[in-house]
């Protein structure tokens, strides 16, 4: 149980999200047979998608107050530009397939991107909330699929080349 809690807190770190979350489930596997990667999988997206409403009603709110703040306004402007850079980018690139560039932009695992940003940059852009969940929910899916796939890959090298 305790390992399932780990990888659900290192999902919902900003940033790091299921992108460091998933590796984390790989490298417990490879030392733990009991751990169903399976059930880590789900738990991580649960633990991704669970920030995603309280970031898209309150970040942009908390981000305006907070920025011209002493100790904290560096961040928090710093947080509120990279969430209307990427909402810019999306709306430049995308037009009326916003909801496509938000998946992809969520799904596609570099460096920035994920679902915090991606609902932030949504929020900013004033997409609907419905819309904003199901994009996220699908770019978490297909960064999952993507991560895992490296994961597997990359585990199954590294079992090859040491035994």
């Amino acid at each position: 149980m305790k390992n399932y809690l780990y990888v659900f807190f290192i999902s919902m770190v900003p940033l790091i999200e299921l992108r460091g979350a998933i590796p984390a489930a790989y490298f417990i596997k490879a030392n733990d047979p009991t751990f169903n990667l399976l059930t880590a999988y789900i738990i991580i997206a649960i633990g991704n998608m669970l920030p995603m409403p309280i970031i898209y009603f309150f970040a942009r709110k908390v981000l305006e107050w907070g920025k011209d703040k002493p100790v904290i306004g560096g961040f928090f402007t710093f947080c509120l530009e990279k969430g209307e850079k990427g909402g810019q980018k999306l709306q430049e690139k995308a037009g009326r397939g916003l909801f496509v560039a938000l998946m992809l932009f969520v799904g596609i695992p570099l460096p920035g991107t994920g679902g915090w940003t991606g609902t932030l940059a949504a929020s900013i852009l004033d997409m609907d909330f419905k819309s904003t969940i199901l994009a996220v929910v699908c770019g978490i899916a297909l960064a999952g699929c993507i991560i895992g796939l490296v994961c597997a890959l990359g585990l199954g090298a590294y079992i090859g080349v040491a035994a």
